[in-house]
Parts: structure tokens; sequence; C-alpha cells
């Protein structure tokens, strides 16, 4: 069993909720599914092991400083597969709210 890697959630309004996590070597997310859209933006370089439903791997490396974007609907877990700790911020895009 891994370590939970650590998620402070930074903002959480109508619009966004932002939240870091902090993961050590070897710790994971958990598996999840993801219910709005989505950025991440890594603080460091986050070299990750993505496994996904049905048993399928992933090795990626997000160098520190850059950012992608994913759909609402995305299911995994996200592990730390390097040898450092390693940290992103999320940002989850909610519903806009109706403009008058």
């Amino acid at each position: 069993m891994r370590a939970s890697c650590t998620a402070t959630v930074l903002v959480d309004d109508e619009r966004v909720r932002v939240t870091r996590f902090d993961f050590a070597p070897g710790a994971e997310t958990g598996w999840h599914r993801h219910g709005h859209d989505y950025v991440i933006t890594a603080i460091t370089d986050c070299h990750m092991l993505l496994e996904d439903p049905g048993g399928g791997t992933r090795q990626v490396l997000v160098p520190v400083g850059t950012a992608y974007r994913r759909s609402e609907g995305v299911e995994h877990n996200v592990v730390n597969d390097g040898t450092a700790p390693m940290s992103f911020v999320e940002v989850e895009l909610k519903e806009a709210p109706p403009r008058p």
C-alpha cells in the first residue's frame, strides 16, 4: 500500500477549486474521477505514473513551470514515480454563473 499525497485546498468558490498536491516519492492520489475540466501546473518536475482503469499505466514527465488541461470525466490514480518530492497545483473549472 502506498502513502497518500497531501491535498491542500487554496480556493473553493462557485467558479473554481484550486488545490495544491504534494507527494513524497511513491505517494499517490488514490483512484478518482474528475468531476470538472481542470488544469495542472507543475511546481516541481513531476515524474508521474498514471494508472488507468483496466490496468493500463503510463509514465509522464510534467516539467516544472509547465501546465496541461484535461476534460471532465478523467479517471485515474496519480503516483509520484520519481525519487524526489513532487508538487503541482490543480485548478478545477466549475460551471460559470449565468450572466445577466
